[in-house]
């Protein structure tokens, strides 16, 4: 049942003062068995804005106006939480230590501890029996070894990070100008979906110097072929009993023909299975007048026989050897076999006496392609296999700073007749700048600890050349040499390498959040 309204005062009374702890037409009424709960008192100046009846910080009521009904009985205002002097929830201190407790105990245990045991151990010899100072940081700097991995380190540091964030760059822009950029966002940022580990094996294959095998030599030797066709008959020479002579330019006959006369010239060194299908069987050249005829076959039958330097039946020409008639050191005349391996040189001189030439071109060993895990080759090619995995990360994130470049600043641009290299180089660039900087600082964390990629690629023998920090540490340390102490000292340098680079995201991040 609800209290009726109380009446207005008499003339010459002053109005009733609202009750301590409650605001007129609050609902905060007590009873003798019921406490009310109050708020504090308010210290600052009343509210001189107008206020409805039952709203926190209205005035008085005036004598002419009634007073507001009182509540029902029973119905109490709920407590409010007292805010702290910076507008914040006040938490116990004991409450702020036991969250943060287990963490740091936690973060003391997994990366506390193996910092300064790390640090300590680095001042120990090898098994840790005896305390040698700074020995093992001088030996960082000393030893061979570990200076190629420091050098291979700094290759990678100036060349991995700036590689992948270009090609990332590269990537976010292209994929806003193709028409299924989700697709090709998908292919491109793939990769790192993969272990390190089935990369480093992937690209093992890949770099395997069987062109048969290895993608990269595949696409190396048929593009070289184009431009230089591969050698007919690799590893065949005349047979030693003629007595040709062998030299950088080819063979050449010992003997000397003049027009009119035949020479045969039979080949060994080389498989029947790999003749050409266009071989036929080889004949004896008939004598033309002006002209040097002859035969060169393959001296050899398939499944044995025959006699050596005659043209037996089942031996077969050798179709596109290449003939020459030397006078002297000079070419004059020249000469292709046929597929039954015969062939003709005109143009000659009656009664002059020429040699004959075999070119070295027919008989020199494939184009094999390159060692790409030789000592040359094998830290770029490890790059390379990196930059496939991180481009697509890198792409990634700058596709999300390009998104949030406004469209009216390039639409402004193109207006006043800029054209789109322009545009990219004094506008995206600038704007991409605090993303790009994110992706350079990460990448080169990530590169200063590169291991995997470089241990499974590179074979034993060029492991040395293509060695770094991280696999210099696990091999001094647990590869054979079983010293601890020079082991945990290339650990700790790494560790101060890596600070500035975290350092530098630090600073980032606290300038983001003082400006947001």
């Amino acid at each position: 049942m609800d209290t009726p309204a109380a009446a207005a005062p008499g003339p010459g009374e002053p109005p009733d003062s609202p009750v301590p702890g409650r605001q007129p037409g609050s609902a905060a009424s007590a009873t003798p068995t019921e406490p009310a709960v109050t708020e504090p008192a308010r210290t600052g100046p009343a509210p001189t804005g107008p206020a409805g009846p039952g709203k926190a910080g209205s005035s008085r009521p005036k004598p002419d106006q009634p007073r507001p009904s009182r509540p029902k009985p029973g119905r109490l205002r709920p407590a409010k939480l007292r805010p702290s002097s910076q507008g914040a929830l006040h938490i116990p201190l004991r409450v702020r230590f036991g969250f943060l407790t287990p963490a740091v105990v936690i973060l003391l245990a997994i990366i506390g501890w193996p910092i300064l045991f790390s640090i300590w151990l680095s001042l120990r010899n090898a098994d840790g029996s005896s305390f040698v100072g700074l020995h093992n940081y001088v030996s960082i700097f000393t030893d061979p070894s570990t200076l190629t991995a420091l050098r291979n380190n700094v290759i990678w540091l100036v060349t991995a990070p700036t590689l992948a964030c270009a090609l990332g760059l590269v990537f976010a822009v292209l994929a806003e100008r193709v028409k299924w950029s989700t697709a090709f966002k998908i292919v491109i940022f793939m990769p790192m979906a993969i272990s390190f580990l089935a990369a480093g094996v992937i690209f093992e294959l890949v770099y395997q110097a069987d062109p048969n095998i290895g993608v990269a030599n595949a696409v190396v030797v048929g593009v070289h072929d184009v431009f230089a066709p591969a050698s007919h008959y690799p590893n065949a020479q005349p047979r030693s009993t003629l007595g040709y002579r062998s030299d950088k330019a080819g063979y050449t006959s010992p003997d000397s023909y003049t027009a009119g006369s035949v020479a045969t010239v039979p080949l060994t060194g080389y498989s029947v299975l790999d003749l050409p299908k266009s071989a036929a069987q080889a004949v004896t050249a008939k004598p033309v007048p002006g002209e040097i005829t002859g035969t060169v076959w393959l001296d050899l039958v398939y499944g044995g026989g025959g006699s050596p330097g005659r043209i037996d039946p089942g031996k077969k020409g050798t179709p596109g050897i290449t003939v020459d008639a030397l006078s002297g050191t000079t070419v004059v005349a020249h000469a292709t076999a046929g597929a039954d391996g015969t062939f003709a040189l005109s143009g000659l001189r009656p009664g002059t006496s020429y040699h004959l030439a075999l070119p070295a071109s027919d008989f020199s060993q494939p184009y094999a392609g390159l060692s790409w895990l030789g000592p040359d080759l094998v830290t770029p090619a490890i790059i390379v296999a990196y930059l496939w995995i991180w481009a697509g990360f890198a792409m990634v994130l700058i596709a999300a700073g390009l998104s949030g470049i406004p469209r009216e600043l390039q639409e402004a641009a193109k207006v006043d007749g800029a054209s789109d290299f322009q545009i990219f180089r004094k506008i995206t660039i600038p704007l991409l700048a605090p993303v790009l900087l994110v992706v350079l600082v990460t990448l080169a964390i990530n590169v200063l600890k590169i291991f995997d990629l470089v241990y499974i690629i590179a074979p034993g023998s060029t492991l040395p050349t293509a060695n770094v920090l991280a696999v210099q540490m696990w091999s001094v340390s647990f590869g054979g040499a079983q010293n601890q102490g020079l082991g945990s000292a290339i650990g700790v340098f790494l560790y101060l390498l890596v600070l500035p680079a975290m350092y530098v995201n630090i600073r980032r991040i606290r300038r983001e959040r003082r400006e947001s």
